[in-house]
């Protein structure tokens, strides 16, 4: 595959972010975790994408990069980013949302 997940996350425990693990770890599918409480460049990076410091936020990356292979869909001012499919990245997703998200991209089969 030519792309990775990279899951913008935080060291605090979030409902979201135990969720998105859950999904990932089930469908065995290998991500990088980038926590934006000890990185100000992740977390700079989660404000300009979603308005808020929202995790997790998943993009799909090439390999080794840690920015959206393709510019995320804009989001309208002051809108939620949750469950909101933005082509190359989804935040605070649900299951359902999360698993339809990763097989669109051929992370599931």
């Amino acid at each position: 595959m030519d792309y990775e997940i990279v899951m913008y996350s935080r060291f605090s425990p979030c409902p979201y972010i135990r969720r998105a693990k859950r999904v990932l770890d089930r469908e065995n599918i290998p991500y990088r975790e980038l926590l934006i409480d000890r990185d100000p460049v992740a977390k700079q990076r989660v404000l300009d994408w979603t308005g808020f410091l929202s995790v997790p936020t998943i993009i799909v990356a090439r390999p080794g990069e840690d920015l959206p292979y393709e510019d995320p869909a804009p989001l309208a001012a002051g809108e939620s980013p949750r469950n909101v499919d933005r082509g190359s990245m989804i935040t605070e997703p649900g299951e359902i949302p999360l698993e339809n998200w990763l097989r669109k991209h051929g992370f599931i089969k």
